[in-house]
């Protein structure tokens, strides 16, 4: 409720409809070529690293309008599990974890807008909604490099309890909304061909005319990630008269994403990234991580930089880790505070548990 007077006001005003037509979304609108090498990304052989290091901030690519990943209330500030990945990376960066959102430049980037601001240098890093597939990380395709997944979701349907929906085949001559450029189109025109049944698809060009469009009884159902279907619900004015299906139509990996053909700023966002999953599998927290550089385990003091090269190798600080974790926590106190039991959304870890706890969240060794 409190948040669909800004829904409606932000759909209306920015995004309409784009049409009820079925052809195939592409993802190739910006494609840095064959080679999949971006001009923005490698002028005159520079890394992005250093560009982020000279401008001294941060340029993030966010979505903006989900909460628990991204999302900026009335006042400006941003929030969400994506955001924190920004932060992270900046804290890094920038060898500091006070006023990390000083450093941070947040840019809010709709479904066809985020690759060619990528591509374009617009943007020096995705953190958003977005789906890891091979057209999209091939040099021949999107030319992007993934980092780790940040979490693990799958594309759901959320429908009204008096539609009486209660999987794909009952979409058979209803209207779904869905977000153009995106998997999660592909992915409806695959589910619906399987399951033998025609739909109206009404395409919007970002999720917020499309949730805005559902509520207005424009569609009988809305597909997108299991996530986000969650996060749009709450800020439906009566979110207990719709109910999230229990169906999976897709795996879908979202993380952070950079372009090709820059290893040195590939590696910090990566391995940042890994670095928060390597913190909670060490049991380091924002709370005990000047602590924990006492342990005398080899393996903790060359994560946090008391001793060895990571930082220097990386073009980090050596203690960059332990700015990250000041900044923002380990990936489980990030993932609980945005999203799961602290949060309003109260989502299972379920495969975004620790791969020790059964889950797929796994680093390589900081060695």
């Amino acid at each position: 409720m409190r948040k669909w007077g800004s829904l409606l006001l932000a759909a209306s005003l920015s995004v309409a409809a784009i049409s009820a037509c079925t052809s195939a979304p592409t993802d190739t609108a910006g494609s840095p070529g064959a080679e999949g090498a971006s001009p923005a990304a490698t002028a005159a052989g520079r890394s992005r690293l250093d560009m982020v290091k000279e401008r001294g901030k941060l340029i993030c690519g966010v979505e903006g309008t989900i909460p628990g990943f991204s999302f900026v209330d009335p006042s400006g500030t941003y929030s969400g599990l994506d955001v924190d990945v920004c932060r992270a990376v900046a804290a890094a960066v920038f060898g500091t974890s006070e006023d990390i959102d000083s450093k941070i430049e947040y840019r809010n980037l709709d479904s066809t807008a985020r690759f060619p601001a990528l591509q374009n240098g617009e943007v020096d890093m995705l953190s958003r909604n977005t789906t890891w597939t091979a057209s999209r990380d091939a040099a021949g395709g999107n030319g992007l490099e993934f980092a780790p997944t940040t979490f693990y979701d799958g594309q759901g349907l959320l429908v009204s309890k008096a539609s009486g929906i209660q999987d794909v085949a009952g979409l058979a001559g209803k209207s779904v909304c869905v977000e153009t450029g995106t998997t999660t189109e592909l992915n409806l025109a695959s589910r619906t061909k399987e399951a033998g049944v025609t739909i109206n698809e009404v395409k919007f060009q970002d999720s917020n005319a499309a949730i805005a469009a559902f509520a207005e009884g424009r569609c009988e159902a809305f597909t997108s990630d299991r996530s986000q279907l969650a996060a749009k619900r709450t800020s439906l004015p009566n979110p207990d008269d719709y109910v999230l299906l229990d169906v999976v139509m897709s795996k879908e990996p979202l993380g952070p994403v950079t372009i090709n053909g820059d290893s040195r700023w590939y590696d910090v966002v990566k391995w940042v990234t890994y670095g928060l999953i390597q913190a909670e599998e060490f049991g380091i927290t924002q709370a005990n991580v000047d602590q924990m550089k006492q342990d005398p385990n080899p393996d903790i003091q060359n994560f946090l930089g008391v001793q060895g090269e990571l930082g220097s190798q990386l073009g980090l600080p050596a203690d960059f880790m332990v700015h990250v974790i000041k900044a923002v926590g380990n990936y489980g106190e990030i993932y609980e505070r945005n999203v799961g039991s602290g949060s309003e959304l109260n989502i299972s870890r379920g495969p975004n548990e620790l791969w020790t706890k059964g889950g797929l969240m796994y680093s390589p060794p900081f060695r």
